[in-house]
């Protein structure tokens, strides 16, 4: 059972006002907010354990390095990766997307099938499309049903071309909040002898990750989403994979000898794809996030999150005039996509803000996906652990005041 007042203690930032009121934030799935204590490990970390990471014999380096890599095993434990050379720092989930489509894209063949959704985000999309540029690989899109959820008919089709060599899905949309069946989608892809990516940016937050039962082969997400740091992200590869694919960029650290007339050679996984200084600071901050996933426990996060689901769904569909959510699948994320009848998301945007209630507005980097529904963009709501019912009914009259005035 998730105590929210002792929650919220830790996130100084929910006592702020917005325009005078109390703010209510429900932008959690573009961002969450940073708990006190991983705050403190970036000061601590600053102020105390600042030198550049790996190769230094003196003290400062070896604390330093000491921290990263105890980031690196905090998240190989987090998603259960067989080893912690399999866990690569990224900037974010967009950066190991990247990563994966243009080093193993460059083992891909033309005429070679990369298979997307169109529920995808931007980042799951372009770098996808850069990389089928460059190689001559077919992008092939797998459809959405009536109610979001995934058309695995679909699927199953386009597996069937026989040359299917990448899968890459959304564990969780975050625009519908549909929760892809990432193990039948894994099974379905090495039976018909294809690798699966998954961007994993809307699900470590929310629900436990296990790549290893899952059967995901790259799996990418990111620190500031689930309660961390901006600017840090974990990229899980496969080792076998990992160690066929070429390096993504270079630089220090990644090599194992430079010569002008002997050729380069690279460093053993994972510092292979870890070029330049890392973000070591906020990699060492990220653990506290973890940690601070794991005291409340994840059972009762998603338990929390679901309940305000369907309180403020329930609520919406009944007493908010013109009310059009988009993303009804069974076992949806806490994220709820809507529109007031025709009223542009944009207005609806503005009118919650000045209450003190933040939203996300726009096609929120899901273009591909507004056009299947036939729509520019929604309003979105998405709420986190610390978030309230005392929260979702003043959503609720902020919502209903902007229906008077949109209607």
């Amino acid at each position: 059972m998730i105590e929210t007042g002792k929650i919220r203690e830790h996130f100084p930032i929910l006592d702020r006002k917005v325009w005078g009121k109390p703010m209510i934030y429900l932008d959690n799935t573009a961002t969450t907010q940073t708990p006190r204590e991983v705050v403190d490990e970036v000061c601590r970390m600053y102020y105390t354990e600042k030198a550049n990471v790996h190769r230094g014999v003196h003290c400062l380096s070896q604390e330093a390095t000491a921290s990263m890599e105890a980031a690196r095993e905090a998240a190989r434990r987090f998603i259960g990766a067989e080893s912690a050379d399999e866990i690569i720092f990224t900037r974010g989930t967009t950066e190991g997307l990247n990563l994966v489509a243009a080093s193993y894209g460059e083992l891909l063949n033309p005429g070679d099938e990369v298979v997307l959704t169109v529920m995808e985000h931007h980042s799951n999309i372009v770098p996808w499309q850069l990389m089928a540029a460059r190689r001559g690989v077919v992008i092939k899109v797998v459809p959405i049903l009536p109610d979001g959820s995934l058309d695995m008919d679909a699927f199953r089709r386009l597996l069937g071309s026989g040359r299917v060599r990448l899968v890459s899905v959304a564990h969780v949309s975050n625009v519908l909040g549909t929760v892809n069946p990432v193990a039948e989608i894994a099974a379905l892809t090495h039976e018909a002898g294809a690798v699966l990516c998954v961007d994993g940016a809307q699900a470590v937050a929310h629900c436990a990750v296990d790549v290893r039962a899952l059967g995901a082969d790259f799996y990418a997400f990111s620190s500031h989403k689930m309660y961390g740091p901006t600017g840090v992200g974990i990229l899980y590869g496969r080792r076998s994979l990992l160690e066929a694919m070429p390096p993504y960029q270079g630089g220090g650290e990644m090599i194992g000898h430079v010569s002008f007339t002997e050729g380069t050679t690279w460093a053993a996984l994972p510092y292979k794809f870890e070029a330049g200084t890392p973000d070591f600071v906020d990699a060492a901050a990220f653990v506290k996030a973890v940690e601070f996933i794991d005291r409340t426990g994840m059972e009762n996060i998603a338990a929390h999150e679901h309940e305000l689901l369907e309180y403020a769904t329930a609520r919406m569909t009944t007493e908010i005039p013109g009310m059009r959510i988009f993303g009804t699948a069974p076992g949806k994320s806490a994220v709820i996509s809507f529109l007031i009848g025709n009223a542009h998301h944009y207005d609806t945007g503005v009118l919650l803000d000045r209450q003190g209630v933040e939203v996300r507005t726009g096609h929120h980097c899901a273009q591909p996906l507004m056009e299947a529904l036939g729509i520019e963009g929604t309003v979105r709501a998405s709420f986190a652990v610390y978030n309230t019912r005392a929260e979702v009914d003043a959503f609720i009259d902020a919502l209903q005041r902007a229906a008077a005035m949109l209607l």
